[in-house]
């Protein structure tokens, strides 16, 4: 009888469409929209300001261009371990997601750092406040990201729980990431290149 369930269960599931990475999809839909808000709103502030960034808080190039290259390599790394995965190559998805997870809080350290030797905060004045609040927002969905990351490694410590049939949680994992090192890299053009100008 109980394995007449399991039986069912398993066909059960297998006529519905996985839309697991579709709702990620959405998700990150809604989060870019939350991401735009914030770009708009700094571009606003901007265009109206004389003098951008505001004296005082100037923003340096070192530790913010070394984090980029960290968190932009970072998302070749971890598609090196979906495809290993897609391969049947378990050992080899884990190794690329450790890599990719050190390299996450390595950037999570170097911002950080940043933010210890800025000298000035939160409410020194509107540059300020925007860039705080979307950099740690961003930083947040790194530390996100990691926990996701981890999750997948946690998982794939039983045995067949992924493969080359079944690796939607690792995927997922990859998707989130890109979407993080994007949403960086804007990030990177507004607050630390185009204050140049």
């Amino acid at each position: 009888m109980a394995i007449a369930t399991t039986t069912s269960v398993e066909h059960h599931y297998e006529e519905h469409p996985d839309l697991r990475v579709w709702g990620l999809l959405v998700f990150l839909v809604s989060e870019s929209l939350m991401f735009g808000g914030f770009f708009a709103t700094y571009l606003f502030f901007r265009g109206g300001a004389e003098v951008w960034p505001p004296e005082g808080t100037e923003v340096e190039l070192l530790v913010p261009t070394i984090n980029t290259i960290i968190l932009v390599s970072s998302s070749f790394v971890i598609h090196f371990g979906d495809t290993a995965i897609k391969k049947n190559n378990v050992q080899s998805m884990r190794k690329w997601y450790i890599i990719t997870a050190v390299m996450g809080a390595i950037f999570l350290l170097g911002q950080i750092y940043e933010y210890m030797s800025l000298g000035y905060g939160l409410t020194t004045n509107i540059f300020a406040n925007c860039f705080y609040l979307m950099t740690g927002f961003h930083g947040l969905h790194v530390f996100v990201g990691l926990l996701l990351i981890l999750g997948v490694l946690w998982r794939s410590r039983r045995s067949g729980h992924y493969s080359a049939t079944k690796h939607t949680g690792v995927e997922m994992a990859e998707i989130y990431w890109h979407f993080v090192d994007i949403i960086w890299v804007i990030l990177f053009t507004l607050l630390y290149i185009l204050t140049r100008f």
